[in-house]
């Protein structure tokens, strides 16, 4: 079955590499379907992986492989909600291992360009504390980070 919603990734040429990593790394991810060319394209030949349907974190995807016209930037974003820093280690250190790159206050990229967020929840919760004075300490503290640091933010928030 067809989902109602989609999102669709450009990719130039790997996109099954892309969707076998996420799917190995992400839980409630799989590789669903690959669909091959069945004929020659700007970018390709009859034959070729033209389309990977896949699941990220239960959010219904397709890789094209599109060529190399377009790149992922940071005007879009996965964000994932971590329990705690065991989970945010392990994602962050996945995606960043794996060819990515750091970047801050909990972003990062994998080695296909698209960018992740791997946000606990415990700052979400903290820079939007009722607490004014507690929320902007977690988030200063935030500021100062890449990869979230659990322990940081909640000492920052208790002050």
């Amino acid at each position: 079955m067809i989902p109602k919603n989609t999102v669709c990734l450009w990719f130039d040429g790997d996109a099954l590499d892309a969707a076998t990593f996420y799917a190995a790394t992400f839980p409630d991810s799989s590789v669903d379907a690959i669909h091959h060319a069945p004929g020659d394209y700007p970018s390709g030949q009859q034959g070729d992986v033209l389309v990977v349907d896949f699941t990220v974190m239960g959010i219904p995807c397709m890789g094209l492989n599109g060529g190399p016209a377009f790149k992922h930037s940071e005007a879009f974003s996965f964000q994932v909600a971590t329990e705690d820093q065991a989970e945010t280690d392990r994602l962050w250190d996945a995606i960043v291992g794996n060819g990515g790159q750091e970047s801050e206050c909990g972003w990062c990229k994998d080695k296909w360009g698209l960018s992740w967020q791997i946000t606990p929840r415990v700052l979400v919760e903290a820079w939007t504390d009722p607490d004014r004075a507690a929320a902007k300490r977690a988030f200063d503290a935030m500021m100062t980070m890449r990869k979230i640091d659990v322990a940081a933010i909640e000492a920052a928030r208790r002050g």
